[in-house]
């Protein structure tokens, strides 16, 4: 408007009010895009229900700011319109923006007038795109280098607390001794941490990564792995940690599969069955479960016709056994700082076999001492040490990592077949639980999702335009930036993870602004001008070329850092950024051609279904063909 010789603030005011509805419509309609993940469950539902919050008050301001600070500072600080020519960047820059204007134009009339070649890229975009989603390796959240590994051990169910104690420490000084460790936490027997005496934890720190040569969390975990399987008697499993993990019991791997069962018989004759197949899975490591069968169990069993000819209680029995070996507390000792806590127990050496249980005595009739052995039997057996449940029913846990360049989608379809082959008994439930029950929630959900988000879109900017048509031309553009995004995951080795996710419903309100600035532009054309449906299509495209370059290249710019971006908490970022950068690429280059054509088929579709021009709307002749603009 300043090149018209309007003063600046004229200028001002009619630029706001060309671009005033346009801004609103983007706006209003990427806030719609969101409103779908406002109503998801789950943790992923949290995750969306704050990111679209937090959007859409932004968007929400910056609306305001755009219609009125914006337009303020133009007015009073922007006294000329920029010069094409003074410096030599300047020319640089013109020069460049005229040549690709000008080729848009010569391309941009050859597909006008050939539209069905349009019509099958489009076409083909859309196939590309289902088809690549369908390909795509999918992943839930991806896995970031926090620096913390969890560790856990596991000996034999009979083994005891001295002896697991010291087995961990060979484990603990294997670790120790790798130059990427920082610091290392350990803890053995029955805690929170752990259900019984034969299971210990690591939980292992390690440098930053700038000093540990760039090696990654997950190569120093292999390699550990490669050194502690040489230590017999222990298992030793690792998790790198991650700043987002979902459910599960306390396991000692990162994915879970559960078998549950009303017949506890039946669930412990099966699941050796089910752990030897899941262990044939090919990308399966570390698979363990949390049955615990085995432990040694000493049954006293009580003579009681000896018993009361000898006038020995049952009670009696029960005393001499705790008073023995359960660490019975008796008393308290105060000091002047502290209290101490008398314990009685047998000594030690008394409190290694089953057998020793004969030198405990019991208090008989008038006072007398009777041996244990004289009254009870002592049976030796075996029961499992922890006996774990899912709701009411006892159930296993079968845990397992997945090896480097395997994806979760592949190893839980595998693993799935390969229980199914096993044709287990329908009195045993098999499900996936902790973070791939939550990635498979999560999958079924994404079709869903996007379909919820484009008719939210397709409504509002329906009320927006009123009409049925021009919503869709607007819609048309998504299936381009789809494309971008997967091509993008593919190409960079990236599984579509929800992160990755997350930048595709944030493309679905960047992308659709190339068509809203056409359509737009060329509705303005059609109404206060009375130009023809091709003419206005055609000048909308030339008009609004040079803001959809800029917008469309702030935001690609504006996801770069977050692909090169280094550091704690980057690989979390970077799908994001992939997904960006990849469909504003594709998009860009598709939309300024498609969306013209589609334009133009949809206006010919709505007037043969009835829908009549307004009556403000003045017709001009269409011409022939097309004419390239100077």
């Amino acid at each position: 408007n300043l090149e018209n010789g309007d003063k600046p603030l004229r200028a001002t005011l009619k630029g706001a009010k060309q671009i005033g509805f346009t801004v609103v419509s983007i706006s209003v309609s990427l806030i719609a895009a969101f409103i779908p993940l406002l109503f998801m469950g789950g943790i992923v539902g949290r995750l969306f229900r704050e990111f679209s919050v937090t959007l859409a008050f932004a968007i929400g301001v910056s609306t305001v700011v755009s219609l009125s600070v914006t337009p303020m500072i133009c007015a009073y600080f922007v006294k000329a319109a920029p010069s094409r020519d003074a410096t030599w960047l300047d020319r640089r820059v013109e020069g460049v923006l005229s040549r690709m204007i000008a080729f848009y134009d010569r391309t941009l009339v050859f597909m006008l007038e050939n539209r069905a070649m349009a019509m099958v890229a489009f076409i083909a975009t859309i196939v590309l795109t289902v088809s690549l989603y369908i390909k795509t390796p999918k992943g839930y959240f991806p896995q970031d280098d926090t620096g913390l590994i969890f560790g856990g051990t596991q000996a034999s169910t009979d083994i005891s607390f001295e002896a697991m104690a010291q087995i961990q420490q060979k484990a603990m000084d294997i670790v120790l001794s790798d130059p990427a460790v920082a610091g290392l936490g350990s803890s053995v027997g029955a805690s929170a941490f752990n259900a019984s005496v034969n299971r210990g934890r690591l939980f292992i720190s390690l440098k930053p990564l700038n000093e540990r040569n760039n090696v990654s969390t997950q190569a120093v975990v292999a390699r550990l792995r490669a050194r502690l399987n040489g230590i017999p008697g222990i298992r030793v499993f690792m998790v790198p940690a991650q700043d987002l993990r979902v459910g599960g019991r306390q396991s000692d791997s990162q994915y879970q599969f559960t078998l549950w069962s009303s017949d506890i018989d039946q669930l412990q004759a099966w699941v050796p069955r089910v752990v030897d197949q899941v262990k044939t899975v090919a990308g399966v490591v570390d698979v363990t479960t949390d049955r615990e069968q085995g432990g040694l169990q000493a049954n006293v069993s009580i003579d009681r016709k000896a018993a009361a000819r000898l006038g020995v209680r049952i009670q009696d029995i029960d005393n001499a056994l705790n008073n023995a070996f359960s660490q019975r507390q008796i008393s308290t000792i105060y000091g002047l700082r502290n209290q101490y806590r008398v314990i009685l127990e047998v000594d030690r050496k008394y409190q290694r076999d089953p057998t020793d249980l004969s030198q405990v005595y019991v208090s008989g009739a008038g006072n007398t001492q009777v041996p244990l052995s004289t009254v009870a039997k002592v049976e030796r057996g075996i029961a499992p040490l922890v006996v774990n449940h899912q709701g009411q029913f006892p159930s296993v846990t079968i845990t397992y990592n997945i090896a480097p360049d395997t994806t979760i989608e592949q190893v839980t379809a595998a693993l799935a077949q390969a229980v199914a082959e096993l044709h287990v008994p329908d009195v045993i439930h098999a499900d996936f639980s902790g973070d791939v029950q939550a990635y498979k929630q999560t999958v079924s959900a994404q079709p869903l999702l996007l379909l919820a988000a484009l008719i939210a879109v397709y409504i509002v900017l329906g009320v927006l335009y009123e009409s049925l048509a021009h919503p869709l031309t607007i819609i048309s553009t998504l299936p381009s930036a789809g494309l971008g995004a997967l091509l993008a995951l593919q190409v960079s080795g990236t599984e579509l993870t929800v992160i990755a996710f997350i930048g595709i419903i944030l493309l679905i309100g960047i992308v659709k602004k190339n068509g809203i600035m056409m359509v737009d532009f060329a509705l303005d054309g059609e109404r206060r001008r009375g130009l023809s449906p091709m003419q206005a299509i055609h000048e909308a495209c030339l008009e609004r070329f040079r803001p959809i370059l800029m917008t469309t290249l702030a935001a690609m710019l504006g996801a770069v850092p977050l692909v090169i971006a280094a550091g704690p908490g980057s690989e979390l970022r970077r799908p994001l950024g992939i997904t960006i950068i990849g469909g504003l690429l594709v998009s860009q280059m598709l939309t300024l051609y498609t969306t013209p054509v589609i334009y133009l088929l949809l206006d010919r579709l709505h007037r043969k279904l009835g829908g009549a021009a307004p009556s403000f709307i003045r017709r001009r002749p269409s011409p022939s063909h097309v004419q390239p603009a100077e």
